[in-house]
């Protein structure tokens, strides 16, 4: 009987299991909601299907560059230039499939087996767990009100000098997934300049940009080009089934990332990156989209703490709300299970954000309609009554 790797005994992603299970249900004539999972309700933009639309009557979709549709890098380098008032040259963007891709070309390019790499904690469960299934030793820094949620050189010189291990690699998301935080450009811009300095990777998840309802969101990039950005068409752009992606890279790093995806991938769909193009040029129907989250946000903002549930972070940005239930439970597993079998709301226990903490929270996601969050918390409210 053959054997089976140690590097595939990772912890599972939670939210995909309890999706899995409200789909069951759901598909049994339940009358499930679901805020499992940071998928938004709406479809793509009307002109990312249409775009979409226009290659499949084509019929003619193939093998792209390993890093993409040249047209595709330059519209993204425009889009920096537009948001940001920053100059990248398309030459140092690469298409990815899904930002998950992202991560993985960045982890392995930068790192050697046992390298350790900082994360914060609670944070986003597939960091931990590639990480880890890449051979790479995971730090995982606590954040909280004390350090405004989000990472510090103080707080990263401490689990130094905890572990042991020098840190070859930083990753912060801003804003977070789960805690909603958003690190402000002075926060950001001290982080940044402690890896410079000491000669740290800083690997930027941004795949919420745009999604920022309170604080000063800002790429990595504004502040060194030593930074890794990664972002995805996933969240503001609402195409999490399109997978496609893309990192921002230091010049010197676009050639080892090409050859590993190469190999790794080949190249991003091409049918995607089309779509992406085209969902660009579609602010106007996403700020509409953005509207909605703000409405739900607002609502849970003014209805969860009458409810007993108190939020563990702020809801600054993305869509999440990160939840104490340590007033109800001290397993927020059994917690969840409960919630989705007596009143069919799927909500994500914190284990898979926190393995610490993690038992005394739950994240419950606002991407879907407002009126889908308002009955889900509703019904929410009657079973904690």
């Amino acid at each position: 009987m053959f054997s089976i790797s140690g590097r595939s005994e990772v912890e599972p992603f939670h939210a995909m299991d309890v999706l899995a299970e409200a789909t069951r249900r759901s598909a049994a004539g339940r009358p499930v909601i679901s805020l499992a999972v940071g998928q938004p309700s709406h479809p793509a933009p009307r002109a990312a299907l249409e775009a979409a639309q226009a290659a499949l009557a084509a019929g003619r979709l193939g093998y792209t560059d390993a890093l993409g549709l040249s047209q595709l890098r330059k519209n993204l380098s425009r889009h920096y230039e537009v948001r940001y008032g920053l100059s990248v040259d398309p030459a140092r963007i690469a298409l990815t499939t899904g930002s998950s891709a992202a991560f993985n070309l960045a982890f392995l390019t930068l790192f050697d087996v046992g390298d350790a790499v900082a994360i914060a904690r609670p944070g986003y469960p597939a960091y931990r767990n590639i990480l880890k299934a890449l051979g790479l030793r995971v730090i995982e820094v606590p954040v909280s009100a004390e350090t405004h949620f989000t990472l510090t050189p103080e707080s990263l010189e401490a689990v130094q000098r905890e572990a042991g291990h020098r840190i070859k690699g930083v990753l912060l998301a801003s804003p977070a997934n789960p805690t909603g935080t958003v690190t402000g450009r002075a926060a950001l811009e001290t982080l940044t300049s402690y890896c410079d300095r000491n000669s740290i990777a800083f690997i930027s998840d941004e795949i919420y940009h745009g999604l920022t309802f309170e604080g000063q969101e800002t790429s990595a990039l504004e502040l060194t080009d030593e930074a890794i950005v990664i972002n995805s068409f996933s969240k503001y752009y609402c195409m999490t089934g399109w997978r496609i992606g893309w990192m921002i890279l230091p010049e010197r790093l676009v050639r080892p990332i090409e050859r590993v995806a190469q190999s790794l991938y080949i190249s991003p769909p091409e049918l995607s990156q089309i779509a992406a193009g085209a969902a660009l040029t579609s602010t106007a129907e996403l700020e509409q989209f953005k509207a909605s989250y703000a409405q739900s946000r607002s609502y849970l903002l003014r209805r969860l703490g009458e409810i007993g549930l108190d939020l563990g972070s702020p809801m600054d940005g993305a869509f999440y709300a990160y939840l104490d239930v340590s007033r109800f439970t001290n397993d927020s597993m059994d917690f969840a299970r409960r919630m989705l079998i007596d009143i069919d709301v799927a909500t994500t226990p914190g284990l898979d954000f926190d393995p610490v903490e993690g038992h005394r929270t739950i994240r419950m996601s606002y991407a879907g309609s407002p009126e889908d969050i308002e009955e889900a918390v509703e019904r929410i409210a009657s079973w904690l009554a």
